[in-house]
């Protein structure tokens, strides 16, 4: 098959698709690789790399796009992409298509076979293409939320830590998944007084364990999420329905309750965000302040660290390109309930069931079309 990599066009987005080892696995499989010229070097990959693993370096990615059976990508295509696609193209990159309708209308137009990261889902219910990004995005989100805490970024200027004799900063975790495990994980690390809430009463347990005495948790409820957010300092949303719109736990009617220059850090914008008052922002320009609580909503938070993004995401995705790949998009799916569940557009149908309820569009199983 012949493969492709262009140079990701989102807002300071450096990750790319394949690393060199990647491109030398696909080599080795009988398979042919095209790769926009200088699209590794965000993630400090050169050219002179690719080309040692086996790849044929293009100038443009239009060219990329014309030539390829299969393209391999990061984030979802912009809308000058559009005009790429084209039936029978396999489109295999994170998409959020239930937070996107434009996209979505796009990829059915052109009967594009779209197999999206994030909606891969394994027996056991793991999300292996979308967790390693969970875990970087739950770490950053403790490390952006620190910084904008900052009074000259408009937050209340206070340390998460604290020091000895100063109050310690208290983070509010909304979702106990993998993002907010993460996220956990470094706000202890740092001192602070975290609570974290979750439906999921076993997920609330297993985190109690892992944590024990150093953190709260709570059932999520409007309750429960009313009064921790009135102390907040710092809160990170990280909610997840997997290929669906993100329940709005965060409302509007809590922001006037909350501290003034308290932070807000929306993880789940990606998916349409799990704040009512939230909206995309990015790292050119990350934040906005409404009713005095500063938002925090970039739609590609991982892009901040290409280099080890790269590598942890890839390592996920390479097994399931490879199989692909090699036997093609419906054979794959037919052995790989894995990557069944990632199609999400197949030859202008929807196959994503909570795709098609985010925008009350028709779906279609995607076994009756393979």
């Amino acid at each position: 098959m012949k493969i492709g990599c262009v140079k990701e066009i989102k807002n300071n987005e450096y990750r790319v698709g394949l690393t060199p080892d990647n491109v030398r696995a696909y080599v080795a499989a009988g398979h042919h690789v095209y790769f926009e010229k200088g699209a590794g070097v965000g993630s400090g990959f050169s050219d002179a790399e690719y080309v040692e693993a086996g790849v044929s370096l293009i100038d443009n990615a239009a060219d990329v796009w014309a030539l390829v059976d299969m393209m391999i990508k990061i984030k979802e295509p912009l809308e000058e992409e559009y005009a790429f696609f084209r039936p029978g193209l396999v489109l295999y990159t994170y998409l959020h298509l239930a937070a996107d309708r434009q996209q979505t209308d796009a990829l059915l137009n052109g009967k594009v076979k779209a197999v999206a990261y994030e909606t891969i889902q394994e027996a056991d219910r793991s999300l292996p293409c979308l967790s390693p990004m969970s875990q970087i995005a739950g770490r950053l989100s403790i490390q952006e939320g620190a910084k904008y805490l900052e009074k000259r970024f408009g937050g209340e200027g206070i340390l998460l830590a604290g020091v000895p004799g100063t109050p310690k900063a208290n983070v509010v975790i909304l979702g106990g998944g993998t993002v907010g495990m993460n996220a956990c994980k470094i706000a202890v690390g740092m001192g602070a007084n975290v609570t974290i809430l979750d439906v999921n009463l076993k997920r609330l347990e297993d985190l109690d364990n892992m944590f024990g005495a150093h953190i709260q948790t709570l059932v999520s409820n409007d309750g429960n999420v009313e009064r921790a957010l009135r102390d907040a300092d710092l809160v990170i949303g990280s909610v997840l329905i997997p290929g669906g719109s993100t329940p709005k736990l965060f409302k509007r009617k809590y922001l006037p309750e909350m501290k003034d220059g308290a932070v807000f850090v929306d993880v789940a914008i990606d998916q349409g965000g799990c704040g009512e008052s939230s909206r995309v922002t990015t790292h050119d320009d990350p934040v906005f302040i409404e009713e005095g609580v500063v938002h925090y909503c970039v739609g590609n938070m991982p892009g901040a660290v290409p280099r080890t993004s790269t590598i942890a995401l890839t390592n996920a995705t390479l097994r399931y390109g490879l199989q692909i790949a090699s036997e093609g998009l419906e054979a794959a799916c037919r052995k790989s309930a894995a990557i069944r569940s990632g199609v999400n557009t197949y030859d202008g149908k929807l196959t994503c069931q909570n795709v098609a309820l985010a925008h009350g569009l028709p779906y279609v199983d995607i076994n009756e079309l393979i």
